[in-house]
């Protein structure tokens, strides 16, 4: 077995005095006269951990392995530091794991994320991206443990379906035909199929017989929009849960980033500090301001305060237009200056599955905004009248056929639910201040991109 200690456990105190063996990448290294010094980094911590080696005893021609991105093997006593870090490494063994070339490109100095865009495969050595990916892995334990804390029970819907769930028509379609083929009868599923673009019609079944469940996973848009917060594939939560109205469903939203937030907050300061030092210097007022109630407004009052603007926009929104991302910033940033829910939209402009409103203009959804990004939570009170969700379904040229069990399920034991959908990505982005999507995937799928 490898033995070996993370540098994290070294530099949070209590090693000093002992022998440890680490395992890292060099990130920078330098000599002196009569010693030399490596900075490494083994993605436990934000945090570089300094090795201090004693040029007589090794030699130049071992410290020469010591270059930028070579992976190395130190054993050494942890000491007091006389820098900026408590302790550092006093070495007395070098095994170069990893040789690097000299062509290396992460070399010592700050690189636009552009250019590490280009290199998704070594980005994670950056400091940057080593603090996005360790809140990712944080941030997806705080989805599954807030869930059950709730009382959830976590499904895995299809990735491959025939529904388009959003209704958009922007879907990927799986299939084994030979190009020019379409005769779906001779396709792998005897008919059309897609890549899915959310699980929530898939969740809504066991919604109604398990009460809460949710899903999370990958989804994925045939979106040509080449923006910062777009991507073809991301992954979404869905939630589901029966015996709940729109009300019962934005307090669960509320709840859910609230606790996300304080969930990295103890597991990720380091990082968060990093983010807020280095990208958005009003990060740490982002999370204080989650601990505070999220505003409410409906979308004809959302267009109203729009419209009262004078020279903000190029252009302003009329009542039964979509919200650009704009339009959503200056409600969340400057209007309310916190996160802020827009409920009650236009029917026609939203799916045939949100339930329909005494006023038959307007549906129970709710779309929330927050500051940096824009809207990250998509949800509504489902339509559980048959007769009004098939009148809906007709009137956006829907296949009944396709949907069939869908509508089956107001037949037989049907209930009021609801639920919502929110980007996982986009959330990471709040959190992080991170300001491209391209910037939290690993591997980023975009509009004519795939990095």
């Amino acid at each position: 077995m490898i033995q070996r200690t993370g540098i994290d456990k070294v530099l949070s105190g209590g090693s000093t005095g002992t022998t440890v063996t680490i395992y890292g990448w060099v990130r920078t290294s330098r000599s002196g006269k009569n010693v030399a010094f490596a900075a490494l980094n083994d993605g436990s911590s934000v945090q570089n951990l300094q090795v201090v080696f004693d040029r007589e005893a090794f030699g130049d021609e071992s410290l020469a392995g010591l270059q930028a991105g070579a992976c190395v093997c130190v054993t050494g006593t942890v000491v007091e530091s006389s820098g900026e870090q408590a302790v550092e490494l006093a070495a007395r063994s070098l095994q170069v794991v990893g040789p690097v070339d000299t062509d290396f490109p992460l070399q010592k100095k700050r690189h636009g994320l552009d250019f590490l865009r280009t290199m998704p495969h070594l980005r994670s050595r950056t400091n940057t991206f080593g603090a996005v990916f360790r809140m990712s892995h944080h941030l997806s334990l705080a989805i599954h443990r807030f869930f059950d804390t709730e009382g959830f029970y976590h499904i895995h819907t299809p990735i491959i379906t025939e529904s388009d769930c959003e209704g958009a028509g922007e879907t990927f379609r799986v299939t084994t035909l030979p190009a020019g083929c379409a005769d779906f009868d001779q396709d792998y599923f005897r008919r059309k199929s897609f890549l899915s673009v959310s699980g929530q019609l898939e969740a809504e079944p066991f919604a109604l017989s398990l009460g809460k469940v949710y899903t999370f996973g990958p989804t994925f848009r045939a979106d040509p929009s080449d923006t910062r917060t777009h991507a073809a594939e991301f992954w979404m939560i869905e939630p589901e849960m029966a015996f709940y109205d729109l009300d019962d469903n934005i307090a669960l939203i509320e709840r859910f980033v609230k606790f996300c937030a304080s969930y990295l907050s103890e597991k990720c300061a380091a990082d968060i500090a990093f983010f807020s030092e280095h990208y958005e210097k009003g990060l740490g007022d982002r999370y204080r301001t989650l601990e505070e109630g999220f505003a409410r407004v409906s979308y004809t009052e959302a267009i109203s305060i729009l419209g009262s603007t004078s020279g903000v926009f190029s252009s302003v929104p009329s009542w039964g237009d979509d919200l650009a991302t704009e339009h959503e910033r200056y409600l969340a940033e400057k209007h309310f200056g916190r996160p802020v829910f827009v409920t009650d939209y236009p029917a026609s402009m939203k799916p045939f599955y949100m339930f329909m409103n005494p006023d038959g203009k307007t549906v129970a959804a709710c779309d929330l905004l927050v500051p940096g990004v824009g809207e990250i939570v998509g949800g509504s009170q489902r339509e559980h009248r048959l007769p009004v969700l098939t009148d809906r379904a007709v009137a956006q040229g829907l296949d009944l056929s396709v949907y069939s069990w869908y509508l089956e399920l107001r037949r037989w034991g049907t209930a009021p639910h609801a639920g919502f959908g929110l980007g996982f990505e986009r959330l990471l982005m709040y959190l992080s201040g991170m300001e491209n999507i391209r910037d939290v995937i690993p591997f980023p799928r975009t509009f004519g991109k795939m990095y």
